[in-house]
């Protein structure tokens, strides 16, 4: 029973740590080298990484819409 328990607590960690992988490349933050401090972060303390990015990511990101929006409706 307990190496079931530590086998869930083992894959909940990784599970953790991949979705602030993926949620850090995929979020926009207001100084583009938060990006690569909080994936440093991430990636060398896994567990604790991954809850304080949770935690203050959105004092850091920002909400504003995207400035790059081509015409794609050019006539020649």
């Amino acid at each position: 029973m307990e190496i079931f328990m530590i086998i869930g607590l083992i894959i909940l960690t990784i599970g953790l740590w991949f979705w602030a992988m993926i949620d850090i490349a995929k979020s926009r933050f207001k100084n583009q080298s938060l990006n690569t401090v909080w994936l440093l972060i991430v990636l060398f303390f896994p567990i604790l990484g991954s809850i304080f990015y949770f935690q203050f990511r959105k004092k850091f990101t920002t909400k504003e819409p995207r400035k790059f929006q081509p015409n794609f409706n050019r006539t020649k």
